[in-house]
């Protein structure tokens, strides 16, 4: 067995991110160029534990607490939003660990270097077909959206076993599937989202995974959100790290910017009052959303479980920080002027990526009307609380 040192706490992972931040950024351009995290980015951020902030502690991971998880994203986003989306999504995929066998979860995550996994939703939106054979399944489909597969080591293919009502997500190694470059978009770039195919691939019974209640081997405070309550909170996080960055370069822009016709920027009081709404709707975006995420974390410590009023308000206040980031970003860009469109300057790459982080899932307004439902007294749509 591979002996591993145990990984930090909280304020420790949170200064390894910030210590990052320097190298983050300047590798910012070849991120965008070559759509993927350079390896030795990613190595840095294997080795400050980052991808194992999730994975069970009993396995060799940190098992951090969902409050300071989110402040990580967020710091790694203020430097780069692809760093933050591939460290979010390939961590939110280790609570797939709660639900294996120890030894398959160590494996995976801690004993095959660098141990993350990627992966993403079926063709059309529907999983992949699996049929059951001895000691295993024979697996086949096509699945998009894998961020960080570039980099990754293992894949999860969400799948449909034949006869079974529920999904089973199968786990193997990145070296079986066919890779397929369809990443080419406008924000986001860095993350290398790629699909991926297998053709009648074996995947033993013990990487076969069923996320259940009857399943689940690891019962701390974590295991017990959704993957969307971690999910959720995560990719709001990003939202707010974006802004967070944009707001600064706008406010450091107008100490010297001189507007033709008009006075130096930052004496305007147009931009004033811009500036001082956008930092009130992210500080309030912020505080909403990591009281939400405590609150639920302390009733998952004390209680064992989650009531869905404590889910809802996760899901409101990360679908709020998603859009009030935004709406900052927006703001930032168009004061900005011109400067805003050239690439060199960082407003127009914060605009791409913060416009394809609202166009994922996680970010859709659409949680909105389910959030509306429970408060207004009806069942709501469970699918992402």
């Amino acid at each position: 067995m591979v002996t591993v040192a145990q990984p930090g706490t909280g304020d420790e992972l949170l200064a390894a991110a910030r210590g990052l931040a320097r190298q983050i950024a300047t590798a910012a351009e070849e991120i965008e160029q070559q759509r993927r995290l350079p390896g030795g980015l990613v190595e840095a951020l294997v080795q400050a534990d980052l991808f194992k902030m999730l994975v069970p502690r009993s396995v060799g991971g940190a098992e951090l607490d969902l409050p300071s998880y989110i402040k990580v994203i967020e710091e790694l986003a203020k430097a780069d939003a692809s760093v933050a989306w591939c460290v979010g999504q390939a961590s939110g995929l280790c609570l797939l660990a709660a639900y294996m066998e120890p030894a398959t979860a160590r494996h995976i995550f801690i004993e095959t270097r660098p141990g993350i996994l990627a992966n993403g939703p079926g063709q059309g939106n529907k999983p992949g077909r699996a049929v059951q054979v001895r000691g295993g399944y024979q697996l086949s489909g096509r699945w998009n959206f894998a961020s960080g597969v570039r980099h990754a080591t293992w894949l999860d293919a969400i799948s449909q076993v034949d006869g079974e009502h529920y999904h089973r997500f199968m786990l193997f190694p990145i070296e079986q599937a066919t890779l397929l470059d369809t990443w080419q978009v406008s924000g986001l770039r860095g993350t290398g989202s790629f699909s991926f195919t297998v053709g009648e691939l074996f995947v033993p019974e013990p990487y076969s995974v069923v996320m259940s209640e009857k399943s689940r081997r690891e019962h701390g405070p974590l295991y017990r959100f959704a993957s969307s309550g971690v999910f959720g909170p995560s990719f709001g996080s990003v939202a707010l790290g974006i802004a967070h960055s944009a707001l600064a370069s706008l406010i450091e822009l107008a100490q010297d910017k001189t507007p033709r016709g008009l006075g130096r920027l930052r004496e305007s009081a147009t931009l004033q009052a811009l500036v001082a709404r956008a930092r009130a709707r992210l500080d309030g975006a912020r505080h909403l959303l990591r009281n939400a995420v405590s609150e639920a974390w302390d009733q998952a410590c004390e209680a064992g479980e989650l009531e869905l009023e404590k889910r809802v308000n996760v899901r409101l206040a990360a679908t709020h920080a998603t859009h009030e980031a935004k709406a900052v970003v927006d703001a930032a860009y168009e004061a900005a002027g011109s400067t805003a469109i050239f690439a060199e300057r960082p407003f127009e790459r914060r605009f791409r990526d913060m416009h394809a982080v609202t166009q994922q899932l996680q970010g859709r307004a659409a949680h909105f009307e389910t959030v509306g439902q429970f408060l207004l007294g009806l069942d709501p749509d469970r699918q992402f609380l």
